[in-house]
């Protein structure tokens, strides 16, 4: 029981794993934000564009 304890605190794979996560979702959140961002550019654009035409 000892030895499984002791292998058990070794083990930095748990830890890895939720590093990656965490990157994961630093990537996603500053995707998410460039991606509303530019499409609120876009969309004051086409409303432009659709104003002159009329």
């Amino acid at each position: 029981m000892k030895n499984l304890f002791a292998r058990f605190a070794r083990d930095n794979s748990g830890a890895t794993a939720i590093e990656y996560g965490l990157i994961a979702a630093g990537i996603a959140a500053v995707v998410i934000t460039a991606v509303y961002n530019l499409g609120s550019n876009v969309n004051s654009k086409f409303e432009a564009i659709n104003t002159n035409l009329k």
